[in-house]
């Protein structure tokens, strides 16, 4: 269930959803999916669905990962430094760390922050950088960031995200609490100025604030 071919029928069906970035899809197709998952639900880590990672959290669908990831390569101006909201199992992580310069990824839920660092470093993208952290504050220290990713819903976009983009920088992010719809940020150049796009429904874990050890 882990081989090329399984992985490469998933791919298929993600080119038949409508994604269309080759580059994004090499990436995936490229990635094993099952490392990111307890043993137990490795025989499905090639499914196109969410899968639970404990402590309430998921690894995303892998078509949101994609979508998500393609709207970032196709919209940012760069991608030089990117910050993820979420890191949870690392695949989302270990998706971006391979298409970007460099990644910034928070987690707030420590255990997930460890088995994910690991993973990273068994995968050797030694272009990530990752903190235990409340997500909906970012990471402004490192910022301003071409682009930002986030991997679980606020019930509005945060301001300090927004903050923290770089002109032309774009902010991927699902919004919402009973309907949640993904949503693309834009800063304009040289201004506080920010064009919102609602796209597709989607369902992800809320955005939570406080840190678990």
């Amino acid at each position: 269930m882990t081989s090329q071919r399984t992985r490469n029928r998933l791919i298929q069906r993600l080119r038949e959803e409508g994604i269309e970035s080759e580059q994004v899809l090499d990436v995936m197709a490229s990635t094993p999916r099952h490392l990111f998952l307890d043993e137990a639900l490795s025989v499905r880590a090639y499914e196109d669905t969410s899968l639970p990672i404990g402590y309430g959290q998921t690894i995303s669908q892998p078509y949101i990962v994609a979508r998500m990831t393609e709207l970032l390569l196709s919209r940012a101006k760069s991608l030089h430094r990117v910050l993820e909201v979420g890191t949870g199992s690392g695949y989302q992580t270990a998706i971006l760390a391979r298409l970007v310069d460099q990644l910034y990824s928070v987690e707030r839920i420590g255990p997930l922050l460890d088995k994910a660092r690991r993973r990273l470093r068994e995968l050797e993208l030694y272009n990530v950088e990752v903190k235990l952290s409340s997500g909906g504050f970012g990471w402004p220290e490192k910022g301003p960031f071409d682009a930002i990713l986030a991997a679980a819903a606020p019930a509005s976009i945060p301001a300090e995200l927004k903050q923290q983009l770089a002109p032309n920088g774009v902010l991927v992010i699902p919004v919402g609490s009973d309907s949640q719809y993904l949503h693309l940020v834009t800063r304009r150049e040289d201004s506080d100025q920010f064009d919102v796009e609602r796209l597709e429904a989607v369902r992800f874990v809320p955005l939570l604030g406080g840190v678990v050890r």
